[in-house]
């Protein structure tokens, strides 16, 4: 039987097979956060049935207004969810080191052989399939979320205020959690985890860990288990930065880079695309790791490979300990192991707020006066997800535009025939994303090919 019309709760999932479930997913997770989160509720929710779709959510909401990469967040806190702290770090791990090992590879055949034609094109096929992971986000999320006209009338105002508005992000969250209380005060039933969801979990059958599955007691909220995390963190991150200062100084390449990209990772709110302005910023303008152009090629490469979007950091730190030599005479060591130090300090304190705030956020399952903030987080971010779907689109139909020309150069009518094509792939025929992103690239680099024979 199938596991969608299997109604019966799966059963229990050992670490093992969690662990290669994570690998997968860090090997696979394409799109961008939309994208990833998308196939996190693919797999999770909807194939797998290993997490509610009230548990899932919860989760999502409470990762979205957190500083840092969200998706990276979820997969962390559903592996905590799974099997404690050691599948949190796990599941956060995985997520990132595939990327991290292909990012640091892909920089050095930038940095040794330029732009090269063929993978161009792969890329080129790619972008369209991103842009229908991200849509079809939007679709699957929206369409168990909003199941009432005020949650619609959230997720519609969260679109025209990031989209036309240039409103930022951490307002439109906490503008929505402000909507939620005060809807969760009048219309209580509107604004219920329970309600919202309860169509869907009754459709998809019981998950492993369902809407009422209490966790472990050893994995519950206490204050001295929380401060004992927080504490570890502080430690590591004071350790390295005092290697690091010991090696080359407090003025060394590989310094900076730490103290830039904590700061980074704990001031930069809305994910990946909230972060990429202060990281241009201060690597591109301030510190002269790398040039514009080059910064936007990493971009298209974080864009185009699994992992976290935000790994574009991994790119930044290659580029940056290569031209600074820092490891002396050996330039693909420089580059390596500032992208190991840049991606270690972005992502330690994802892994903090996780395990330190996870058990807490766990308990206020049942209160409404948590639940209703975090229904309405939601319906704001399908609003999101529709910007992000849409501002794809626009770059990959019209790749010349510029803010100024919003249609200039004219359309790309092949990538707008991928992009649809995609886009039937998986809401029509529910193929798997993994396919759809290899049938895409293969026809990209197919055609720049054939471009290159003449």
């Amino acid at each position: 039987m199938r596991p969608d019309t299997d109604l019966s709760t799966p059963p229990s999932v050992s670490t093992g097979e969690a662990f290669r479930f994570w690998l997968k997913l860090g090997c696979i997770s394409f799109g961008g956060p939309a994208g990833q989160i998308a196939i996190m509720h693919r797999e999770l929710v909807d194939e797998r049935r290993w997490i509610s779709e009230a548990r899932f959510l919860h989760a999502l909401n409470y990762c979205m207004v957190l500083p840092g990469p969200e998706a990276q967040q979820l997969a962390t806190y559903l592996g905590w969810l799974m099997h404690g702290t050691i599948g949190g770090i796990v599941a956060g791990a995985l997520f990132v080191l595939p990327s991290l090992v292909l990012m640091i590879a892909l920089s050095w055949v930038y940095v040794t052989f330029g732009q090269l034609p063929i993978v161009a094109g792969i890329f080129y096929g790619i972008k369209p399939a991103v842009t229908a992971i991200v849509a079809q986000a939007a679709w699957r999320i929206g369409g168990r979320t909003l199941r009432n006209g005020w949650l619609m009338a959230i997720a519609v105002a969260a679109f025209l205020a990031i989209f036309p508005l240039k409103v930022p992000f951490p307002a439109i969250v906490l503008t929505a959690a402000l909507l939620g209380a005060l809807g969760g005060r009048i219309q209580p039933n509107l604004f219920a985890m329970s309600q919202v969801h309860a169509t869907a979990a009754k459709n998809a059958g019981s998950a492993l860990i369902d809407d009422d599955t209490p966790i472990a007691p050893r994995h519950a909220w206490r204050a001295r288990t929380a401060l004992r995390f927080a504490a570890i963190g502080v430690t590591m991150w004071v350790a390295v930065m005092l290697l690091l200062i010991a090696d080359g100084g407090v003025q060394s390449t590989l310094t900076q880079m730490g103290w830039f990209f904590t700061k980074a990772a704990l001031f930069t709110f809305g994910g990946a695309y909230a972060v990429l302005p202060y990281v241009y910023q201060g690597a591109v303008e301030t510190f002269h790791w790398l040039t514009p152009l080059q910064m936007i090629d990493g971009l298209a490469l974080g864009e185009t490979t699994p992992g976290p979007l935000i790994m574009v950091v991994a790119f930044v730190g290659y580029l940056g300990g290569d031209a600074n030599l820092v490891v002396s005479g050996q330039p693909f060591w420089s580059g390596a192991l500032a992208a190991c130090v840049v991606t270690f300090f972005t992502f330690l304190p994802s892994f903090l707020f996780i395990l330190v705030g996870a058990p807490f956020i766990e308990a206020t399952r049942g209160n409404l006066q948590m639940a209703a903030p975090l229904t309405a987080i939601t319906a704001a971010v399908v609003g999101v997800i529709v910007n992000l779907a849409v501002f794809f689109a626009w770059h990959v139909w019209w790749p010349n535009a510029t803010p100024d020309a919003v249609f200039a150069g004219g359309s790309d009518l092949l990538s707008m025939a991928l992009t649809v094509a995609a886009a039937i792939a998986l809401l029509r025929y529910k193929v798997n994303v993994v396919w759809v992103i290899l049938a895409c690239g293969t026809t990209g680099g197919v055609l720049a090919a054939a471009k290159l024979l003449g």
